[in-house]
């Protein structure tokens, strides 16, 4: 199994890097995909995967970061992109909810790396909080570039649209929450070719794991089962059909795992 969203450059996994390798493995999460939000944490996910040979990453500016970048840096992304390591351009986006950036600056930010990604012919990881509709409207202008709406938890009608167009949804810890019957709805009506299972870690912790509070990609096991019992799938069957997306999407053929040297 793939998870395909993560942050082990994050301190909360990074001090703790081996544990939860190997703590993967033991859950048959064999490959994993660490995400970098800036350019300094682009750099650090990269050197991360010249060290594992079961890891990829996706380097962008999130949105959150992109206050903390000049437009005229943003060329550098285009360099970074040549590492063999990176399988796609992000996080980028638009969120709405944290307001960490201007909504100004976050548009310039995301409208670039997309026509980095059309030139370079990339996929996109993309970060949208209650910004749907306009984050759509970005993508609408580069209908070429592939793209998933990482962690989603919005509305069936936000989940359409996004479908409709021809994207694909990853699905996270809230998928297994108690409470949360319409967005175990979203992953009913999701094409089987269009599903990808995340943990954002070291966010999101699933049920029923929720009071671990630092979330890992041995977790992704929970989010994949969460799947099983909405599609009536095995989770063989949610493994065969996340893994086969994950390679499709991000171009990275598999298997990979890690050595027990590398897990040292």
């Amino acid at each position: 199994m793939i998870d395909t969203h993560c942050h082990l450059t994050d301190p909360r996994l990074q001090s703790q890097l081996a544990g939860v390798l190997t703590r993967a493995a033991a859950n048959g999460v064999t490959r994993m995909i660490t995400i970098g939000t800036d350019f300094s944490d682009a750099q650090a996910a990269i050197a991360l995967c010249r060290r594992l040979s079961n890891v990829r990453c996706v380097v962008g500016v999130h949105p959150n970061y992109s206050q903390n970048v000049e437009i005229s840096d943003l060329p550098n992304l285009r360099e970074i992109q040549n590492d063999p390591s990176v399988v796609a351009l992000g996080e980028m986006g638009l969120d709405y909810f944290h307001q960490h950036a201007q909504r100004e600056k976050q548009h310039q930010v995301f409208e670039f790396q997309l026509g980095l990604a059309t030139e370079l012919r990339r996929p996109v990881v993309i970060h949208s909080r209650e910004a749907i509709d306009d984050t759509v409207a970005h993508l609408r202008n580069i209908p070429a570039v592939r793209a998933v709406f990482h962690c989603f938890t919005g509305t069936r009608e936000e989940a359409t649209r996004i479908l409709d167009a021809g994207y694909l949804l990853g699905f996270d810890g809230p998928i297994t929450y108690k409470k949360n019957d319409a967005l175990r709805e979203v992953v009913a009506m999701t094409p089987t070719d269009r599903i990808l299972v995340e943990t954002d870690s070291p966010y999101l912790t699933p049920e029923p794991m929720r009071k671990q509070k630092v979330n890992e990609p041995a977790l992704v096991k929970h989010v994949a089962e969460m799947v099983g019992q909405v599609k009536g799938w095995t989770l063989d069957k949610v493994d065969e059909v996340t893994t086969l997306n994950a390679e499709s999407f991000f171009g990275w053929r598999g298997p990979d795992k890690a050595t027990s040297e590398e897990l040292k």
